[in-house]
Parts: C-alpha cells; structure tokens; sequence
C-alpha cells in the first residue's frame, strides 16, 4: 500500500471519530492539536529519531508522547490517535496523515483548498476579495493557504484541486507569447 493510501485510511479514520455527532472535541481543535505535536516533533531531531527506532519500546514512545501531549495541552482523542500510530509504526507518517485528515475535513464540512501564490505577500484586504472571487467561482467556501513566489512578477495564482486560476504577470505573458506564435 502506497504511503498516501495509508495517510488517507489513518486520516479518514481520525476524521470519522471527530466529525460523529458524540465528538467531544472540534475537528479544528484536533487538527491544530496535532499540528503542535508536528511542530514539536519537527523541533527534534532526537525525538524524531527515538519515536521511529524500532530499539525503542512502543511502551516507551507512548510515556515519552504522553508527557509532550500533557505538555502541550492534547486532547485524549489526538493523544490516543498518536499512540496508534506509534503502535501501527506509522508515526513518521505524521505530517503527511495531518495533512490528509485536513483535506478530509475541508471536503466533509464543505470547504475548498486553496493553495495561493502571489509575487508577494497580500494584504488583508487583497485576501478578502481575493477569498470572495474564488468562493463564487467554486460555489464553497474557500479556506486558503499562502505562499510566495517572486518569479510570478505580479498578480497570484490559486489552485484548488487540480484547477489552477491564473492571474500573475508571468501566466499572462506566457499566454500572450502562446497567441503570437499560434498567429505567425
């Protein structure tokens, strides 16, 4: 099975247990629990390396990402779920599993992903009417992510899905060059 088929049935599963009517935790609230174990464990190099050793007892893993979940203030649920993966070995597999699971969400509570790049970066307001565009273009709401690429010159690029909307100086030039060749 490839690595994202597992993120997804690890994901899919995490999703079904935050999303039931009984959940007593906000799936919001999970995800960012999990984001700032991510974190903790980016931070660490040690960690990282004591948690995907098969030398070290799952037994031991568990006490150590306990300690760090009481630290951080996790919530039982994304506890036990780390604890899973740590039994399943599949705790290396962590950022692509939170990225997955955040996909899921998006998708179960109606949102669209966008990933946006723009020359540089947008004010609140060029957010806004940016955010306002693309929900009316897809007909969801739209949560977006930002990025940076200088190489755009201008403007921004938003990919939602495998939809890509192409507003950058570099995307107009490139269609411009397209039309004055097709003409010669």
């Amino acid at each position: 099975m490839t690595l994202s088929a597992v993120a997804a049935r690890y994901a899919n599963a995490l999703a079904d247990v935050v999303t039931a009517p009984t959940a007593a935790l906000s799936p919001q609230k999970a995800a960012a629990e999990l984001r700032a174990f991510e974190a903790t464990l980016e931070g660490s190099r040690e960690l990282r390396e004591a948690l995907a050793t098969p030398a070290v007892p799952a037994s031991r893993k568990k006490a150590v990402v306990g300690r760090i979940a009481d630290a951080l203030g996790i919530s039982r649920v994304p506890r036990n779920f780390l604890f899973v993966l740590i039994d399943h070995r599949r705790i290396g597999s962590l950022s692509s599993i939170i990225q997955q699971f955040e996909d899921v969400l998006d998708a179960r509570l109606g949102f669209a992903r966008a990933d946006v790049t723009s020359a540089g970066q947008l004010n609140e307001q060029q957010r806004a009417a940016l955010n306002t565009q693309l929900e009316r273009l897809t007909g969801k709401k739209v949560r977006m992510h930002f990025g940076v690429d200088a190489a755009l010159i201008g403007g921004a690029v938003a990919r939602i899905g495998s939809t890509v909307y192409d507003g950058s100086v570099r995307g107009q030039l490139a269609s411009l060059e397209r039309k004055l060749t097709a003409e010669s």
